[in-house]
C-alpha cells in the first residue's frame, strides 16, 4: 500500500519523544507525528496529549526518503478563534471593533459607539490589488520619510556637537 498524502489511517502510539510521536501504521511501517501536529492548541507536553499504546487516527502529510510525517490535528474540526486583546487576530486593544469605531465617553474611560441611533452604515466595498498596493506603498514611504528624518536629525546633532 501506498501512502500518499492526504491518506487517513489508524495507527498505535508506539513510543513518544520531547519533540513528536512514533506511529505503527500497517504493513509494518513507521511514521512520526510532530508535537506541532498533535492538537489545534499550544502543546508544551506530548504526554499530556498522547500515551504509548493508544490507538489514533491519523493523516499523511508527507512522505519523502522513507520518513512518513503524519497528523492528528489535521483531521480535527479547527476551533474558532477567540478575540482575546492579543496582537494578530484582527484588532488592538481588549474590545473589538464595531461598525462605526469608537469614541471616548466625556467621563474618561471606556467607549461608546459613535453610531449609536443612527441606521447602520454600510460596509465598503473590497479594495483592488492596485489600491492596497497604493496604501502599502504609500504607508512605507511615509515610515521611510520619518526615519530618514531621524537619522539627518541625529547626524546634524552629532557634527554639532563636534565643533564646539
Amino acid at each position: 500500500m501506498e501512502l500518499t498524502v492526504g491518506t487517513i489511517l489508524e495507527g498505535k502510539v508506539k513510543s513518544i519523544t520531547n519533540f513528536g510521536a512514533f506511529v505503527s501504521l500497517p504493513e509494518n511501517k513507521t511514521g512520526m507525528v510532530h508535537i506541532s501536529e498533535v492538537a489545534n492548541a499550544y502543546v508544551s507536553d506530548i504526554r499530556q496529549h498522547l500515551t504509548e499504546g493508544q490507538d489514533v487516527k491519523v493523516m499523511v502529510i508527507g512522505n519523502e526518503n522513507g520518513k512518513i510525517n503524519l497528523s492528528i490535528k489535521r483531521l480535527e474540526a479547527k476551533p474558532q478563534r477567540e478575540n482575546t486583546g492579543r496582537p494578530g487576530n484582527g484588532y488592538r486593544g481588549g474590545a473589538p471593533r464595531q461598525e462605526g469605531g469608537f469614541q471616548p465617553r466625556s467621563g474618561g474611560s471606556g467607549y461608546q459607539n459613535r453610531n449609536s441611533g443612527r441606521a447602520p452604515v454600510q460596509p465598503a466595498a473590497p479594495k483592488t490589488a492596485d489600491q492596497l498596493f497604493e496604501e502599502k506603498l504609500k504607508a512605507f514611504m511615509s515610515e521611510s520619510d520619518s526615519k530618514i528624518s531621524s537619522i539627518k536629525a541625529y547626524s546634524e546633532h552629532r557634527t554639532k556637537s563636534r565643533r564646539r
